[in-house]
């Protein structure tokens, strides 16, 4: 059984204006005075941001468990200093981004210039463990055609400084704003994989291997594979649900690998107009279907999924709780939808935001 490990990105804002606050650094002293020693909260490119980590899981619901009790404590820390959290991918709220004191992040702020100022965006990042860096590689070149699918279901960020933009999914068009961020063509080897982020490097144009922005690594820190195209999700168990059908892709891509299955040979420009028309649509209209890459209904595309994975749910044990998890969601709709549903009932923008501080918790 594959470990399962999350990171949530999480918006600092007013619980009565939902104004996103720059307290991160206050928030992350208080959770340290609170738990000394404490590993799972950590600061992030903006003071208006706070990221958790789940530690390894085997068991989904445990799993599940773990990012309600982050959320939950995220929320009371920040409470403690008059703020509160939002699982928000974009601040639907106008904002301007107070960076984080840090090397790192003034290097950033300095290479980039305006473009640095536009990341206040927050993600989720899934981690699945892989025995080695040769079957890491060899499941990367496999999932990529599926990736814009996690996008669709994720996607939670349809606002960006007072204004609807189109989107479900703007943080992802934010996100690839970066020069290293986005599709991979298959690598086919490790050495190949660890050459080319050598040779990003080597250009100057980004800082370090942290920075090979990848739709999805290898992680520099874990035995894993780090998926990166997710929005933050506005419900846990939307999280827990990409996070199911993560690990499930991660197996079948093994599995396949493993039996001699070649990677799909699709080009990198046709892979970012799929992500393109899952961050512009999400579940309410086409996806590239990501075995044509000819567009399909969002759902019908679910289902595929679904079936495509199904063998590792089963093995995994996860395989009801998949089902259930996509069928609730076709019915709900995820995060960007749900923000649009309040407005479209009469909340301002402000609302909106409180709202879906309640939805983070609950």
């Amino acid at each position: 059984m594959r470990t399962v490990g999350v990171e949530e990105e999480l918006l600092l804002v007013d619980p009565d204006n939902g104004d996103p606050k720059a307290l991160a650094a206050a928030v992350l002293a208080r959770a340290a005075q609170d738990d000394p020693g404490q590993d799972v909260f950590e600061k992030e490119l903006f003071g208006q941001m706070l990221e958790f980590a789940t530690h390894p899981q085997w068991d989904m619901a445990d799993l599940g468990d773990e990012i309600v009790r982050c959320r939950k404590e995220a929320a009371r820390h920040a409470g403690q200093i008059g703020c509160t959290v939002a699982a928000l991918a974009t601040s639907p709220l106008p904002v301007n981004p107070s960076l984080t004191v840090n090397e790192r992040y003034q290097w950033l702020a300095e290479r980039y210039g305006i473009g640095t100022r536009d990341q206040l965006v927050c993600g989720c990042h899934v981690h699945v463990s892989v025995e080695s860096d040769e079957e890491g590689v060899a499941v990367l070149d496999r999932l990529r055609p599926w990736l814009p699918v996690l996008t669709a279901i994720s996607a939670n960020s349809p606002f960006w400084q007072g204004h609807d933009t189109g989107y479900q999914s703007y943080r992802t068009r934010v996100w690839a704003r970066w020069p290293s961020a986005g599709p991979t063509e298959p690598f086919g080897s490790p050495e190949r994989y660890h050459r080319r982020v050598a040779d990003m490097v080597a250009t100057g144009v980004i800082l370090d291997e942290g920075m090979a922005y990848f739709d999805a690594r290898l992680s520099a820190r874990y035995p894993t594979v780090e998926v990166r195209v997710s929005d933050v999700c506005l419900c846990a168990d939307t999280a827990l649900l990409i996070a199911t059908l993560t690990r499930a892709l991660v197996e079948t891509a093994a599995r396949d690998w493993r039996a001699g299955e070649p990677a799909s040979d699709h080009s990198v420009s046709l892979l970012g107009l799929a992500s393109w028309q899952a961050a512009r649509a999400g579940l309410d209209g086409d996806l590239l279907d990501p075995t044509t890459m000819r567009p399909r209904p969002a759902d019908r595309v679910l289902r595929s999924l679904l079936e495509r994975v199904g063998d590792a749910l089963d093995a995994s044990g996860d395989a009801d709780r998949a089902d259930k998890g996509v069928e609730a969601l076709l019915r709900r709709g995820n995060g960007a939808r749900e923000q649009r549903r309040l407005l479209e009932r009469g909340a301002t923008l402000r609302d909106v935001v409180t709202e879906c501080v309640r939805h983070t918790q609950g």
